[in-house]
């Protein structure tokens, strides 16, 4: 092996069942280098990194790192070659603190007698979080008070304790709030100046191209391409990742916003949290796209909109009467809610894509007491079919699904029951552009249906592209609002958010 090689995967095959997962991969990592991994969802990327970091093995093939032949025997094994993955999922502990989840499994480092030092365990925490310029966590808050993006620093802060040589980020800048994202660039530029390397996985092509120096892109298990720094274009990149050209443009094409005058939805005078007093309608036929930063309260304003939070003022309301209460109350009106957590939140990921899809609509496929079997199946196949979900069969479990797949199941769940309001909050989130492209179609199709649609999103790009009106918020409150035009620009919509 050469000698500035620091990672090397040799001819890696995996199958599930009669899936092919991986095809005889094979790549190098430099010392010192940002390695990018791109390719579709399903392409192989994340079954890649979990044998690189001992969450499964390989069916045959071999690795090299650090100068050895690799082989971990599980996750530890991995930590202790001074491995270690931050995925894009959820990956904290609940229900303890967050020392408590910074040394998960270290636990031993703080105790002496079987007495564990919290006071020394704090500390360590607190230097940690503060090397990664992380000053805003208690390491003694409970993990289940921080939001999702705090949670994911935390778990960087756990990786980091390990100085590790190889660090693998899945998909984790896609949940991260630009100051995150700006604290993670700044690691993975700090480990390539020490001559550390990193294996950078992202759907988010022009991060990928200013971040890395290669990069090694992945189709159905197969690696089509590796290019260097100065090779790297993203039409190529796309190319390779799906096979056909794909335009740089796959919102929109129309100009201008339409809808019917007709309201679908409204909110009235809702305060929550950060929200104050908000005022909004979604009319039917209209995407209504909802920016902001993370803590802006868009966020918590969907699970208002669908009964899952109750407000502290104000009331949602369907029609001229039917206020939304509850998540039932919203399901009996026909409105749908994607979460943006997909794993924690909009799915059951141990159980099957047709007891997903099926959930909502378990009152409409009941039968005197009875659900049958073709009914369920029938429906289950007309929207896995309709959003070309791959999957090995509807019995298989969402967690073996890629991330876009389940995008798709949680979509699908709320269309078979015939929702005519969906409610998506980052809809693309760590989504390739193939996917990307189809849920962008499906949302314009359900436009043209004279369906609503309230998109919560982070990418301004995705407003500017698919919405027929944007409303921004700051601080809780609506600070701006913008119709559909060819003219408007991410600029105008930043000096409203910040």
């Amino acid at each position: 092996m050469k000698k500035d090689i620091i990672l090397k995967v040799d001819n890696i095959y995996k199958s599930f069942g009669p899936t092919k997962a991986l095809t005889n991969v094979s790549t190098e990592v430099r010392y010192g280098e940002i390695h990018g991994l791109i390719g579709e969802n399903g392409s192989g990327k994340s079954t890649l990194s979990s044998i690189i970091v001992g969450a499964q093995n390989a069916d045959s093939g071999e690795m090299y790192f650090d100068g050895k032949y690799y082989e971990p025997k599980d996750i530890l094994d991995a930590n202790n070659n001074q491995i270690n993955m931050i995925v894009q999922e959820q990956g904290t502990v609940k229900d303890v603190t967050v020392m408590a989840n910074v040394f998960v499994g270290k636990e031993s480092l703080f105790s002496k007698f079987g007495i564990l030092n919290l006071d020394k365990m704090y500390r360590e925490t607190k230097k940690i979080l503060d090397s990664i310029g992380v000053n805003h966590i208690d390491p003694k808050a409970m993990i289940n008070s921080l939001s999702f993006e705090d949670r994911k620093l935390v778990e960087i802060a756990r990786a980091m304790y390990n100085r590790p040589k190889l660090l693998i980020v899945d998909e984790t800048t896609t949940v991260l709030d630009k100051k995150g994202r700006d604290i993670l660039y700044d690691i993975m530029d700090d480990m390539r100046s020490k001559g550390k390397s990193i294996i950078f996985i992202s759907h988010d092509i022009d991060e990928l191209i200013a971040m890395c120096d290669a990069v090694t892109i992945l189709r159905d298990g197969n690696i089509t391409g590796r290019l260097s720094k100065k090779k790297m274009e993203a039409n190529k990149i796309k190319q390779l990742m799906i096979g056909r050209e794909i335009s740089d443009n796959f919102y929109r094409q129309d100009s201008e916003g339409t809808s019917s005058d007709e309201i679908a939805i409204e909110v009235n005078d809702v305060s929550y949290g950060v929200l104050k007093n908000v005022f909004l309608k979604l009319n039917k036929g209209e995407i209504l796209g909802i920016g902001g930063l993370t803590q802006s309260g868009m966020h918590e304003l969907g699970k208002i909109m669908f009964g899952l939070i109750k407000p502290y003022t104000g009331d949602v309301k369907v029609g001229d009467s039917v206020d939304i209460t509850t998540p039932h109350k919203a399901i009996d009106n026909k409105i749908g809610y994607v979460s943006k957590n997909r794993d924690t939140e909009a799915l059951m990921t141990a159980a099957s894509i047709k007891d997903n899809i099926c959930l909502p609509s378990l009152d409409k496929l009941e039968k005197w007491g009875i659900i049958g079997k073709n009914v369920e199946k029938k429906l289950v196949n007309t929207w896995t079919n309709k959003l070309s979900i791959k999957m090995s069969s509807i019995s298989q479990f969402c967690m073996y699904l890629s991330g876009g797949n389940k995008q798709k199941v949680s979509i699908a769940k709320w269309l078979a029951n015939g929702s005519e309001i969906m409610i998506v909050d980052c809809p693309t989130r760590g989504i390739d552009v193939g996917v990307k492209s189809d849920i962008y179609d499906l949302m314009y199709d359900l436009k043209t249906q004279n369906k609503s649609i309230l998109m919560i999103s982070e990418e301004l790009p995705e407003l500017i592209g698919m919405s027929d009106r944007i409303i921004i918020f700051k601080d809780g409150q609506i600070s701006g609002e913008f119709v559909r035009n060819e003219e408007l620009k991410e600029s105008d919509l930043i000096n409203y958010m910040i």
